[in-house]
């Protein structure tokens, strides 16, 4: 399976994305459009991003009865993402509802992508918080398994599980890794991180790269390491 970066586009007007954008040098990278500046800019950022060449994971983590997330997916199918993703932990019928509104009169249909645990939730905040008494590693892969017996194309999941989920579910299913750092940058708010090389090294199939790319002195600079990083391990 092919290998992507994706730059989490985690700003909050259009100006400022195409400003960033316009720094790429003809290149057109992978991006991702998450609730900040979906919210802020509406799905018009969206069609936009693809009549200029893009490819977009729309990331809204739909979290919600079956019905509301079908209702919701049949809209959204229709702004032209590749990818776009529901929360795993709302439920198998959850998740294949998501999907039955996906393939409803689209060809090819997005990615359906399911969240297992945000890579800012430690395995202590998990138990003592969400009181799911496993590990880390048996809940996401529980999730997963759930997300490919429902239909879904693959999870989001930190690299330190990739392994393991590949294992469960085959080479095909498809790993997105957050939490992505440059060796020396902050961690920020995440809790689970690794590099690009690391989470190549992992076998994950794509990384989100957030800050280490779009707060860098040369963002473009910062991107092709994350690139030669990512895809120099394939």
């Amino acid at each position: 399976m092919p290998r992507d970066v994706i730059i989490a586009l985690d700003f909050n007007s259009a100006e400022e994305v195409f400003s960033f954008l316009s720094r790429f040098e003809g290149q057109k990278p992978y991006v991702k459009v998450g609730m900040e500046l979906f919210y802020a800019e509406g799905p018009s950022i969206v069609r936009e991003l693809k009549s200029r060449g893009y490819k977009v994971f729309l990331d809204l983590k739909l979290h919600d009865i079956p019905n509301t997330v079908k209702k919701s997916m049949s809209v959204l199918k229709n702004l032209g993402a590749d990818m776009v993703n529901i929360h795993a932990s709302g439920t198998i019928k959850m998740i294949s509802a998501a999907l039955e509104g996906l393939v409803d009169g689209l060809e090819p249909r997005p990615l359906l992508i399911a969240v297992t645990q945000l890579t800012s939730t430690s395995e202590d905040r998990m138990k003592s918080e969400l009181l799911i008494n496993e590990t880390m590693e048996n809940t996401v892969i529980h999730y997963a398994k759930n997300t490919k017996l429902a239909g879904g194309d693959g999870i989001v999941c930190s690299p330190l599980e990739v392994r393991s989920v590949k294992k469960a579910c085959g080479n095909d299913f498809i790993t997105i890794t957050p939490g992505i750092r440059l060796v020396g940058d902050d961690a920020g708010d995440q809790a689970r991180i690794t590099t690009p090389q690391k989470a190549a090294e992992l076998g994950s199939d794509y990384i989100v790269v957030g800050r280490s790319i779009t707060a860098a002195t040369n963002p473009l600079a910062a991107y092709n390491e994350c690139v030669s990083q990512f895809k120099g391990k394939v």
